[in-house]
């Protein structure tokens, strides 16, 4: 059974959850025995469709993903992505559902206009304050699960009504009941420790690296305030520029054995994705028919 997140936040400890943008980063979080991640929007549209995060891919499609990340990442809580809701309130209803069953232990909305886009990029138009409470009181109630199952309202207005403007947005949403307030692209430590003082719910800090907020240990964003935390771009940032190395050195050499290029080993790979069983089933039925 997947980490109970709720238990967590009501004994006070501290999660963080890594970003995970395809299945060999899933596989290999689960054999690190992470107790939680973190089902990007971002990285799961840029690694699976090479498009941006820009509100182009939808619902259907992102669930398909998340149902994958739950089948592959073992019994780490998966932390989804939700983006607006996918439309109205019925679709915020309809998405709640579907992500909880595919496997979701907390589902992320934000009160963005549609199409959304990257909360670290510009060009972001957020939605009256009132229509995110609603989508916050639909999400709630949509669950089958309440005990297991958490809703995180995200605000994307620091940048376009100020930081006292995204504070009353994020206060409105604690106060219409989400389990964890998420204020995206603050801008400094002191916004994120003013942030954590005023909102009367659990705060999640996002550590985008190379977005607005400065980056800080969970150590550090615990002391803060913070209940838990994403760091959301570090592993596909991490893949792509070894990944950048690779094809680098082959093109200049036309060898994948470089001194400076570390590639995992193959036979423990194997292990991780599965081929075990699949031999194990091999030497089973080898001889039959």
């Amino acid at each position: 059974m997947a980490t109970d997140l709720r238990r967590k936040l009501a004994g006070g400890e501290f999660f963080l959850a890594p970003g995970i943008q395809d299945m060999i980063t899933a596989v290999i979080a689960r054999d690190l025995a992470f107790d939680a991640v973190y089902a990007s929007g971002y990285w799961l549209t840029a690694s699976c469709y090479g498009l941006p995060d820009a509100g182009l891919v939808t619902y259907t499609q992102m669930l398909d993903r998340v149902s994958t990340l739950a089948a592959s990442v073992g019994d780490a809580a998966i932390i989804a992505d939700a983006d607006t809701g996918y439309g109205g309130l019925l679709n915020v209803h309809h998405t709640v559902r579907g992500f909880e069953a595919a496997g979701a232990s907390a589902i992320q909305i934000e009160d963005q206009e549609f199409p959304k886009k990257c909360g670290h990029t510009p060009y972001r138009r957020v939605v009256p304050a009132e229509t995110m409470v609603a989508k916050v009181k639909v999400a709630l109630e949509a669950r089958r699960n309440p005990d297991r199952t958490l809703i995180i309202a995200r605000t994307d207005s620091r940048q376009a009504e100020g930081f006292d403007g995204a504070l009353r947005r994020a206060e409105a949403y604690a106060d219409a009941g989400a389990d964890i307030v998420f204020m995206e692209a603050l801008e400094s430590e002191e916004e994120m420790r003013l942030a954590c003082s005023a909102i009367g719910r659990p705060m999640m800090a996002n550590m985008a690296d190379g977005g607005r907020t400065p980056i800080r240990s969970g150590a550090e964003l615990a002391a803060l305030g913070y209940a838990c935390a994403i760091f959301p771009a570090m592993t596909s940032l991490a893949a792509a520029a070894a990944a950048r190395l690779a094809l680098t050195r082959l093109k200049q050499t036309g060898t994948s054995q470089h001194p400076d290029v570390a590639l995992h080993d193959f036979q423990h790979f194997c292990r991780l994705i599965g081929f075990e069983d699949v031999w194990a089933f091999e030497r089973r039925w080898n001889e039959v028919g």
